[in-house]
This record gives C-alpha cells, structure tokens and sequence, in this order.
C-alpha cells in the first residue's frame, strides 16, 4: 500500500506533491494495513487501543514534544549552532496569520498556539493512520511476545525504515549528506519508539501515540525548525530531525522511558 502512495512523489522529488494528498494515503497505509490484519486474522478491533483513557496521558503525549523540543533547540541557540529568530519566517507571519498583533513577539505567540491548537486537528488526521499500525497493533502484538526493548527497538527500526525512500529520493531531508540524515532520522525515530510505546503501553490507548506524533511534527516541522537561522555550515548538521542534536536529547528522553518500563508493562498486563 505504501508503495502505490511513494510512486508520485518519489517521481517528482517532492514529498508534498499532489497537495498532501499521496503523504496522506501514505501515512495512512500503516493504519488500513493493521486493520486489514485484525479482519483477515478476526482479531477484535479493541485491540487496537481505540478508547480516550485518561486525559493525563493525552495531555502529557501533546506537551512531551514541545518540552524536548525547546530543550534541543535551546542547546542549538545557545551554543551558536543555529540562532532563534529567523527574520524570513518572522516577516512572513502576518501574511500567514492574516494578520497581525503589531509586534514579532506576538505573532511568533499566536502562531506557536495556533500551531499547538488548531494545528493539531489537520496534523491527527494523518497522524493517526501511521499510530494504529505502528502503536495501535504492531508494538502491543509485538510487547506480547517479546518484551518491551525488543518490541520498541523492532518497530522503531521498521518505522525509520519505511521512512528512508522519501529522505533518500524526495526532499524529506534537511539539506545533508544522506548517510548523516539518515543515521540522525533513525535513532531519533527509534528513541521516539520507545517513548510512544510506553505511552501506548501506560494509557492502553493508541491516542498517546497519535497526540505524540502529531504534536512533534507540528512543533517541530512547523516551529522549531522554520524560526531557527543559520549560522554557518554546521546549523543543517545540528536542527531538525535530520541533525544530531535532538536524536541525542530524545535518546536521554527514551532512557528515561525504558527505566520506568515495568511501570508501563504492569499496566498493559
């Protein structure tokens, strides 16, 4: 199924061709695919994970992001990797908004919580077709069987994986050389394994893994990245999931995760 959506943009170089609509069927290839499999193999839909739970885990899954996002990029400005207050995307923001506060300050303020609010409608609906394969059945079918480490290690490989066609032959990457992009994409993806898993795990909810998901790509994908300046060669090597600053905070974050893992095991017992 992945394959039919990867065929235009992978012609075309462009992850975003045909207006989202192919990275749309492509993120929602995993979802149909573990649907087809509870069918085929009259698994009962519950086992997905498809109840709220409660709102606590949600909550955290949605502010997680932004928390070891600020943290990264933190360390990106402070240490002159990259510098906060890109005057390009800055300038732009009140013809992105439509309109303006007066200030930069309070039209950066806006679009973060627009971004954080709003944004998360349009970025769950394609998020989650990729969480009910990769968190809603394969990590919980794969935990039964052989233990959380393996189990987050697995997924995190096989979804890094089948990420690598479109940073390879599209422009889903940040300008650097491919062997770096996807050496720095992998372990950030395989440390994200890890913490979507014991969220998944903890809530017995696939909406932890979803909330996560579409909070990172926003925060990051939408402002973290785009407001950061560079500074010299180094910043593409350093920002975005394509450098090695936040694959190494998330690998802290992911640690942290993997300590507390009996925690989540009991509960998904």
């Amino acid at each position: 199924m992945s394959a039919v959506f990867y065929t235009v943009p992978l012609a075309t170089g462009k992850i975003m061709s045909g207006n989202r609509l192919y990275l749309t069927g492509l993120m929602w290839s995993p979802g149909i695919a573990a649907i087809l499999t509870c069918w085929l193999h009259r698994i009962p839909m519950e086992f997905l994970g498809w109840r709220w739970g409660e709102w606590r885990w949600q909550w955290r899954s949605w502010l997680l992001p932004f928390g070891y996002a600020a943290v990264a990029y933190g360390i990106v400005w402070l240490s002159g990797l990259g510098a906060f207050g890109n005057r390009e995307f800055v300038d732009a923001l009140p013809q992105t908004l439509g309109w303006s506060t007066g200030s930069s300050a309070g039209d950066v303020l806006v679009f973060l919580v627009l971004t954080g609010t709003v944004g998360m409608v349009q970025s769950m609906s394609r998020a989650l077709g990729e969480e009910i394969g990769w968190r809603g059945f394969l990590a919980p079918a794969l935990t039964g069987r052989i233990g959380y480490t393996k189990a987050s290690l697995i997924v995190g490989l096989i979804w890094g994986a089948w990420h690598i066609p479109g940073l390879v032959f599209a422009d889903y990457n940040g300008g650097t050389p491919p062997w770096f992009a996807i050496s720095c994409f992998m372990t950030m993806v395989v440390a994200s394994s890890f913490i979507m898993s014991w969220f998944r795990l903890r809530s017995g909810s696939l909406w932890t893994a979803a909330v996560m998901h579409a909070s990172h790509n926003l925060f990051i994908q939408a402002f973290f990245t785009p407001i950061t300046a560079s500074t010299g060669e180094m910043t593409p090597y350093a920002i975005d999931e394509f450098g090695f600053v936040l694959p190494l905070v998330m690998v802290a974050l992911a640690f942290w995760f993997w300590r507390r893992r009996d925690e989540a095991m009991r509960a998904a017992n």
